[in-house]
């Protein structure tokens, strides 16, 4: 083997020294089976044995000829992630998608050349260099519908990370269970006593905001409601608007914290006096020491799964759409209301 040791060493060399075809040697990187090949598992052996000793990396280009596939994937965000102040809610995602393609071989390519805009990116921006990848992961808030469009009628492979409706055709993700998560909690207060209920949030424009608001509206059922959005003013004012109310549910983790932190400063007593939830993780920093009750959305799961449904998509699988349960935390800020 020393003859090729100077030099890259090739599939022809692999042949030549395991004592096969070449179109043997490519069957086996290619991980067809020996069902599909009808290649004896002696052979198979002898060819991985010489692959092993000789180091053999197979060069990405011509692999990408043989199955059209280079095993990298790549991620886009819509919003910038490192850094941000959103780092720390998009991390999990990206944990759970590392430690995912890690575990099937595959690469990750973060499309970054794309500039930021107004705190977004585009995927079809003039530099942008997705084809380089076999798919992409889309990670965001919200996606833009037009893109979204282009990629389903393009037939591109692609995920999104959260629910997101058709565009154009069915769009596949992997996404968190809002509504079931949203409705145990007001059906938990309803238990305690509670008739006075609020939804501090937009409720709509994204998928995962208008999935919370559902929820939220399904459990409360005939019940009056209020609806405060976090633009009506800042914690003060937002606290005035919540004036008896026994019960609020909030759509933003940092909301909760500032009505909260107002809550103290006016001598109002949680939850005894009134009773916070929270509907999901921080999207950006809120230091408490408080520990609301609510849910936690299973981002890292979201992010492994987002993988296995795109190498999914990549071998030819079906189409999925998949929501994930959200995990209940008991917390310390819901109880009945006061008498």
């Amino acid at each position: 083997m020393s003859d090729a040791a100077s030099r890259r060493i090739t599939q022809r060399d692999i042949a030549r020294l395991a004592g096969v075809s070449q179109t043997t040697v490519s069957l086996v990187l290619n991980n067809r089976s020996s069902e599909e090949t009808r290649i004896p598992p002696e052979t198979r052996d002898r060819v991985l044995s010489v692959i092993r000793e000789t180091g053999y990396v197979a060069d990405p280009v011509a692999r990408r000829l043989v199955d059209r596939h280079n095993r990298i994937l790549g991620v886009f965000t819509y919003e910038p992630v490192f850094p941000s102040a959103t780092a720390d809610f998009y991390h999990p995602f990206l944990v759970g998608i590392e430690e995912c393609a890690e575990r099937l071989g595959c690469d990750l390519l973060l499309l970054t050349s794309v500039p930021v805009i107004d705190g977004r990116r585009r995927i079809y921006h003039e530099a942008n260099r997705l084809r380089l990848a076999d798919g992409c992961i889309l990670l965001g808030r919200s996606l833009d519908r037009d893109e979204l469009a282009r990629l389903v009628a393009e037939n591109f492979p692609f995920v999104s990370v959260g629910r997101r409706d058709d565009a154009g055709g069915p769009v596949p993700y992997v996404g968190a269970d809002y509504g079931p998560a949203v409705r145990a909690l007001v059906e938990q207060a309803r238990a305690l006593g509670h008739t006075r209920l609020a939804y501090l949030g937009h409720g709509e424009g994204a998928e995962s905001l208008a999935d919370r608001m559902g929820g939220f509206l399904e459990a409360a059922g005939d019940l009056p409601v209020r609806h405060v959005r976090p633009t009506d003013g800042g914690p003060a004012e937002l606290l005035d608007a919540l004036e008896g109310v026994t019960a609020v549910f909030a759509e933003e983790y940092a909301d909760a914290v500032a009505i909260a932190d107002e809550a103290r400063r006016r001598g109002v007593f949680l939850p005894a006096d009134l009773s916070i939830v929270t509907l999901g993780d921080p999207t950006r920093p809120a230091p408490t020491d408080i520990d609301f009750t609510g849910f936690r959305i299973p981002r890292r799961e979201m992010g492994r799964q987002a993988v296995q449904v795109l190498t999914g998509l990549l071998e030819g699988g079906p189409l999925v759409q998949r929501l994930l349960p959200c995990e209940p935390v008991e917390g310390s800020t819901l109880s009945g209301p006061a008498t």
